[in-house]
């Protein structure tokens, strides 16, 4: 049996600053590595995505400005930072949001590897006001909560078509820097586009709950139950749906009768709680979010951590996740090998083809996606090529 690790730090900082530029120097490294990797330096040019932030995201433009001037105002960085029509990444996630009519509750798995996750929760006042989330893409948003009690957490969508549009964790972002409610939020997600498929589950301190699809260059359903995993409508295919028991988990959030206080319990045990760590499919953390206390609740390696968007304080936690020996994990009915991945090159990981192989029953060992010839990149614990795969 072995293991992989992961270090989880609460910052604190209300405006961008030197916390937030000592992590762009231990991350962009890899980052980098993945953005040239994928095309990054053929993506829009410095002048178009800032013209679609002033478009889109116009709340945003100064907090943007500040960030790429922190990040040392190059280029790529300014690009890198816009997300606009960034490379293609995949993930898995589920997500559910109750209410009752007295207590409202949003709760996520994140399913990943725990060495593409940034494990940095940030309580920031960028825009005047707060707001406390789990990030990627160094200012991008996850999951999160702000002092009006709006809730949102994405979960990849399953399909890994682009289109025109901002990389999801940036509109995660946006809505919680901008939006107090869920209606405020479902307006802004009209208007905005998505670059690839994407669902968010959203609530208010109102009691409100809602669920959305989001298409790849724009557009939005809205879902009759506010639950999500990792694909869209009833006929659509999604990659990876059988090794990412995506239709499996949101058939046991659709069939599952709770209330929002035991709502986390469920996410604690499976079908929902996944341990395929070397696999790069295992649950991370479990954010249990509640917008009428303003808190949230993080279970990371069986251990709870409770934050308060009024209350936060900052600390660092140290999670151990046990990975299956090679060769133990099943997928399809049958044995797969897995074998030890230096993570830190998963950047480079050929994606679209895995997934391809997946949904089609021919899964092969994951070092199968590398490329021959791979630029490593060297990280401590800090630095994880984590926008290769989102939520």
């Amino acid at each position: 049996m072995t293991h992989m690790t992961l270090t989880f730090d609460a910052v604190n900082e209300a405006t961008p600053g030197p916390k937030w530029a000592a992590r762009w120097e231990r991350s962009w490294p890899a980052y980098e590595v993945w953005f040239v990797a994928n095309g990054g330096d053929s993506s829009p040019t410095i002048a178009q995505c800032r013209e679609a932030m002033v478009k889109h995201l116009p709340e945003l433009v100064s907090v943007y400005d500040k960030l790429v001037e922190l990040a040392g105002g190059t280029d790529r960085a300014a690009r890198f930072l816009s997300t606009w029509c960034p490379p293609t990444y995949l993930g898995g996630c589920s997500l559910a949001a109750l209410s009752d009519g007295t207590d409202v509750r949003l709760v996520r798995n994140y399913d990943l590897s725990p060495e593409l996750n940034e494990g940095l929760l940030l309580r920031s006042e960028w825009t005047g006001r707060a707001v406390m989330g789990m990030v990627e893409f160094l200012w991008g948003l996850s999951d999160g909560i702000n002092d009006a009690g709006l809730c949102v957490a994405l979960a990849y969508g399953g399909r890994s078509e682009t289109g025109q549009g901002f990389g999801i964790t940036t509109i995660v972002r946006y809505l919680l820097e901008t939006c107090d409610t869920v209606g405020d939020a479902l307006d802004a997600l009209r208007r905005i586009p998505s670059h690839m498929a994407y669902n968010l589950v959203l609530a208010d301190a109102s009691g409100r709950t809602a669920s959305v699809e989001l298409s790849p260059g724009g557009g939005m359903t809205e879902m009759p139950k506010a639950i999500a995993t990792n694909h869209q409508g009833r006929n659509a295919v999604a990659d990876r749906a059988a090794f990412t028991r995506t239709h499996q988990r949101h058939a046991h959030l659709n069939d599952m009768r709770s209330n929002p206080r035991e709502l986390n319990r469920q996410f604690l045990k499976r079908p929902l709680l996944q341990d395929r760590y070397s696999e790069g499919f295992g649950t991370l953390f479990t954010a249990e979010y509640d917008p009428n206390a303003g808190t949230l609740g993080l279970t990371i390696d069986g251990r709870r951590w409770n934050q308060s968007i009024a209350a936060f304080t900052e600390g660092r936690r140290e999670a151990v996740y046990a990975a299956k020996p090679k060769g133990a994990t099943a997928y399809g009915g049958r044995a797969v090998q897995s074998s030890e991945v230096d993570w830190s090159s998963a950047a480079l990981i050929d994606w679209r083809r895995m997934a391809r192989d997946y949904g089609s029953g021919r899964g092969r060992e994951i070092t199968a996606y590398l490329p021959n010839a791979m630029t490593r990149c060297s990280h401590d614990g800090w630095t994880h090529p984590a926008a290769c795969e989102w939520g």
